[in-house]
Order: structure tokens, then C-alpha cells, then sequence
């Protein structure tokens, strides 16, 4: 039986105003723990950009189909992350951030 290919995923988070350059300092710094978790929950070509004009942030991962990603929130890790980061983005209540999904709408292999 053959693998079954990459799901791909697109979310949009929000960026308070004039956090744009604290964002960047702190995904240079990201701790190499994090990096670690992210990759054994199967994330794998994982970017983020920055729409300055309405300070979004679009984000798009592979993962595979078993990933591992809805254990993340209860990481130690990924919640030390999520308060580190909540003071420059929109959060929830359990200071992860706001995650708006988006629709594929085209993909030009």
C-alpha cells in the first residue's frame, strides 16, 4: 500500500501593531526543543508571512495524514511558546494564538 501524500494546511494569525520585528527576533531564536516537537508531530516545510499592511500572518505547513499535531497544546513546550509569544499576537484564553483556517482556493504543482 502506498503512503498516503502530504495534507497541507493554511491558517492566518494576527500580529498587534508594530510587533512585526519582536515576531521575527523571537522565530530566529526558536528553541531548538520546539523545532524538535513541531517535526515528530510530522510538521515539515512550515512558513509564515507577514501581510504588513493588516499585520497578518499566513502560515502553511505539510504534514502527514497520522501527524501528530493535536497533541501539541498539551506540551509543556509548546505552552511555554504560547505565553512567550502572547504579548505580540491575538490569543485565546490558554494564550495560544488565534487560528483563522483558509480555504484552498489554487495550487500550480
Amino acid at each position: 500500500m502506498a503512503n498516503a501524500p502530504d495534507e497541507t494546511l493554511a491558517f492566518r494569525m494576527v500580529l498587534k501593531p508594530g510587533q512585526a520585528e519582536a515576531y521575527r527576533r523571537r522565530h530566529d531564536a526558536i528553541p531548538s526543543d520546539l523545532v524538535a516537537l513541531l517535526r515528530e508531530a510530522g510538521i515539515r516545510d512550515y512558513s509564515i508571512h507577514l501581510d504588513p499592511e493588516t499585520n497578518h500572518l499566513f502560515a502553511i505547513l505539510k504534514r502527514p495524514a497520522d501527524h501528530g499535531m493535536d497533541a501539541l497544546p498539551q506540551q509543556e513546550v509548546m505552552k511555554r511558546w504560547w505565553a512567550m509569544m502572547a504579548d505580540i499576537m491575538d490569543t485565546n484564553p490558554d494564550a495560544s494564538p488565534v487560528v483563522t483556517p483558509l480555504e484552498p482556493m489554487f495550487r500550480m504543482d
